[in-house]
C-alpha cells in the first residue's frame, strides 16, 4: 500500500471551513485506509493501493458534494514529501526567513513558476526548483507583497498548486 498525503487548497480560509474529524471521516468513507489529519490546514495522510489518478478525482468530488466548495488538492506520497524536504535549497533555520514548498500538479506549472521568479529579485525572491515543487523563502511578513507572492496567487494557480511551510511538512512526515 502506497502512503499518500492530500494537500488541500484554500481550506479554513476565506469561508471555506473544513474540521479535521470531517475530513477523516470523509476520506475514511471512501475506503482509505489510517487516514490522519495535521494542523487545521488541510493535510491528510492515509494508504490506498489505488493510483493518484484514481484518488484524486474522487477525493475532491467527494470534497466538494460534502462541504460545497470547488475542491481542489495535491496528492503526493510521503516519500515525495520526505524528498522535498531534504532538497530544501536554503536555510531552513534562518528565523527571519519564511521556508515555503509549493506543490505542482505538474511540470509545466513548475516550469511556469520558475521561469517567472527567474527575472526577480532573488533577494526579496529566493525561488529554486525541487522535485515537483518549488522552494520559495521570502522574508517574513512579505509573504502576500512579494513579485512572486503575486505570481503564485493568480487565479491560473489555484488549482494547480497549494504551498506548505517547511515546518508543517515536517510534522506531517513526523
Amino acid at each position: 500500500m502506497t502512503e499518500w498525503v492530500a494537500l488541500l487548497r484554500g481550506v479554513n480560509v476565506g469561508g471555506i471551513t473544513i474540521r479535521s474529524a470531517e475530513l477523516r471521516t470523509l476520506l475514511t468513507e471512501l475506503g482509505l485506509d489510517d487516514v490522519r489529519t495535521f494542523l487545521a490546514s488541510g493535510n491528510a495522510a492515509f494508504h490506498s493501493n489505488r493510483t493518484a489518478a484514481q484518488l484524486k478525482p474522487a477525493i475532491e468530488a467527494a470534497l466538494r458534494e460534502r462541504f460545497g466548495y470547488d475542491a481542489w488538492i495535491v496528492l503526493v506520497t510521503r516519500d515525495e514529501i520526505v524528498g522535498a524536504i531534504a532538497a530544501f535549497p536554503f536555510d531552513s533555520t534562518d528565523e527571519t526567513r519564511q521556508p515555503w514548498v509549493i506543490f505542482c500538479v505538474d511540470d509545466a506549472t513548475l516550469n511556469e513558476l520558475t521561469d517567472a521568479a527567474s527575472s526577480l529579485d532573488p533577494d526579496a525572491d529566493p525561488v529554486a526548483p525541487g522535485p515537483g515543487v518549488v522552494y520559495w523563502n521570502p522574508q517574513k511578513g512579505t509573504t502576500t507583497d512579494t513579485p512572486f507572492a503575486k505570481v503564485i496567487a493568480r487565479s491560473v494557480y489555484k488549482s494547480r498548486t497549494t504551498n506548505r511551510n517547511l515546518r508543517t511538512l515536517q510534522k506531517i512526515v513526523g
